[in-house]
């Protein structure tokens, strides 16, 4: 079982890579023995942009897209910019294609400077990876930069992580019960109609 984490954090080191890593490691609590990658956009800043004026990803790009794709899970990290994910961030997911993350578990989160941003999560990322039908997990993560080493960040980790792990499990061969069928014929219907005194 696999989980990719997108980090499209600028800078080395990244505050945003730090967040992915620490969600994963959650994830990894939460399923044990699950295989973690790391898809780093920065690295892919040039071959995006690239893409988006000739239409072909070059082979760095086309082997993150295939983790991407062939991934159990994502945890998907942006920092802030001017309110919203990054424009790397978004470009990224612009160029996959739009039927490749339905059904997929997400992990929403968000790195930035002020708590005020913090909607982000379900302004623009939430809605994002709804549009590309992702199943996204209830509690998204956002980390600015008094919350690092600060109660309720670790907390939160945990909660998405186990939201996250749930999904997993429940993908893994695990089936859920099925509900009861409540106009499937189990009695045959002449046993019915004797037991109510009919003929």
């Amino acid at each position: 079982m696999k989980v990719v984490v997108v980090s499209a954090g600028l800078s080395v080191p990244s505050s945003t890579r730090l967040l992915g890593e620490r969600l994963s490691v959650a994830v990894g609590r939460a399923v044990p023995g699950v295989e973690v990658e790391f898809v780093e956009l920065r690295e892919h800043a040039v071959e995006i942009a690239h893409a988006f004026v000739n239409g072909f990803p070059a082979t760095g790009l086309r082997a993150a897209f295939d983790s991407v794709v062939s991934a159990d899970a994502l945890i998907a990290v942006s920092p802030v910019f001017s309110g919203s994910y990054s424009g790397l961030f978004k470009s990224f997911f612009d160029l996959l294609d739009k039927d490749s993350l339905a059904g997929k578990p997400v992990l929403i989160a968000a790195t930035g400077g002020t708590a005020r941003h913090s909607l982000v999560l379900d302004h623009a990322l939430r809605p994002l990876f709804s549009y590309l039908r992702a199943v996204v997990v209830p509690t998204g993560v956002y980390a600015a930069s008094e919350d690092w080493g600060a109660e309720g960040l670790p907390e939160r980790i945990e909660r998405a992580a186990g939201e996250l792990g749930s999904l997993l499990r429940g993908t893994s061969g695990v089936r859920p019960p099925q509900p009861r069928d409540e106009f499937a014929i189990d009695v045959p219907f002449a046993e019915r109609l004797a037991a109510l005194g009919g003929e």
